[in-house]
């Protein structure tokens, strides 16, 4: 007679054929525990709120490390480590492994651009006694999710002769903040009768930033000569180099803890600074690999990845084949046998909108990182769709490095759809797949994620970079 506690031959083969879908904590109690300094740092990353300002926060941190900028015609050897600034937008970091760079490189791509306003060429108005600046949102948001919160300004400002003046206004607790305004619900019955995407015109999501006039009776628009003059005497600039600026505002929240057991991290701009932080730490801490290692900071992603600092430009690519050149290295057969990690986060399924979710194939808070084989819409169009081989690859190497991860698509198939990076990637013949984090209110002002996912997805960084799994395929 079996014993009470015995597993029964089904159960037996259950276990062995069947995928048991479970949150981690259900798994390993210490795992949270784990996670919190780690998310601690990463509070501090999301501190920096767009490109510019997280390269700023990078480099200083590469150079302390020992990485050294790239030189052209170096024969770097293993253990080296290089970065290289494009533009003040993009950061490439590379260790270099013991294996040439014809045996493939180890890559991650993540966006450090995150939906904002971005200010008009000429943003600056006065209009009933109030100054405002007018601004273009970047990227998909709901615009009616950007009325009365707190925003922050940033960005830079060129002068004519040719100095850049870094502008931060609205982070500091000593700092004023900023908004827009929305519709009072007495006077809003037709407003609200409207579809959502139309209770708030692009035109009206202008930035409410003074109200005090100058005191001289001979101006005519006093409140916008006033906000002018304070901007004058902080930052030295006129009106007229609004022109040759990049502005925009961010919602000015801090990054926080969520939840009473302190699980989640409630944040601004995680879509995609979640990854572009686990991927920077990982390559960073990565010491004498087998394979050249290698990281790289995009941008303009949330707008089609266009530009000389978007994934369709051959930035990435020059750079890899300037490092190659040292050696006689054909740039295509290095990414030949590459391979690349499109870190772009996913939807996490929202019990509130269970509609638009398929359960089997979608991605869920609190059980690892994602890895999605393709994304788009529809048909599968505009994605990049991974091979069998490029997923086998990348799950036994999680697998080895006992990461527990989850497979995801963003949603059901015909309610909507989102690509990635990968596929701008991709056609330069390189093998990539996707993997980030599921995120909760993806593109909102504040985004959720899980601090065990986040932390996860760092030790899945890490896991690709020092795996000495040959890519044989």
């Amino acid at each position: 007679m079996a014993k009470k506690d015995e597993k029964s031959a089904g159960q037996k083969l259950e276990e062995k054929l069947l995928i048991k879908s479970e949150a981690i904590g259900e798994k390993k109690n210490g795992l949270l525990e784990e996670a919190m300094e780690y998310g601690e740092e990463y509070k501090k990353f999301l501190e920096h709120k767009t490109e510019r300002e997280i390269l700023d926060y990078a480099i200083p941190i590469v150079r302390k490390l020992g990485y050294k900028e790239f030189v052209y015609g170096t024969k770097y050897k293993p253990g080296d480590k290089v970065y290289f600034n494009n533009r003040n937008k993009n950061l490439i970091t590379m260790t270099f492994g013991k294996k040439p760079l014809t045996e493939g490189v180890r890559i991650s791509v993540a966006h450090a651009d995150s939906p904002r306003l971005d200010f008009k060429p000429n943003p600056l108005f006065e209009a009933t006694d109030m100054a405002f600046f007018k601004t273009h949102y970047y990227g998909g948001i709901k615009k009616y999710q950007w009325t009365t919160i707190p925003l922050s300004i940033h960005g830079v400002v060129t002068l004519t002769d040719g100095k850049t003046v870094k502008v931060t206004i609205g982070e500091d607790d000593s700092d004023p903040a900023f908004c827009i305004t929305d519709l009072l619900i007495h006077l809003a019955y037709d407003q609200v009768q409207k579809p959502a995407a139309k209770v708030i015109d692009g035109e009206q999501l202008n930035i409410l930033i003074g109200s005090w006039p100058l005191d001289d009776d001979k101006v005519q628009s006093k409140v916008k000569l006033n906000i002018m003059r304070i901007l004058n005497e902080k930052y030295g600039i006129t009106e007229a180099d609004f022109q040759s600026a990049e502005l925009c505002a961010c919602p000015a929240y801090k990054p926080k803890d969520l939840g009473l057991d302190r699980s989640m991290i409630s944040a601004y701009g995680q879509d995609d600074k979640v990854c572009c932080f686990a991927q920077f730490k990982a390559e960073t801490e990565t010491k004498n690999p087998e394979y050249t290692s290698m990281m790289v900071f995009a941008d303009k992603e949330e707008t089609g990845s266009d530009g000389p600092t978007g994934m369709r430009s051959v930035f990435w690519k020059d750079f890899l084949e300037d490092v190659g050149a040292a050696w006689g290295y054909s740039v295509r057969h290095i990414l030949r046998k590459s391979l690349c990690l499109s870190c772009d986060v996913n939807a996490a399924v929202d019990p509130g909108w269970p509609e638009v979710f398929e359960a089997r194939n979608c991605s869920y808070l609190g059980r690892g990182p994602v890895v999605s084989k393709y994304t788009g819409s529809r048909g599968k169009y505009s994605t990049n769709d991974a091979s069998a081989e490029t997923m086998g690859y990348l799950r036994s190497i999680l697998e080895e490095a006992e990461v527990p991860w989850q497979v995801g698509e963003l949603g059901k198939i015909d309610v909507g759809g989102g690509g990635t990076i990968a596929s701008e990637i991709s056609v330069h013949n390189i093998d990539t797949v996707d993997m980030g984090v599921p995120v909760l209110s993806m593109h909102a002002p504040m985004e959720v994620t899980s601090k065990v996912d986040d932390y996860l997805l760092y030790k899945a960084m890490k896991a690709l970079f020092a795996s000495k799994k040959a890519k044989d395929y």
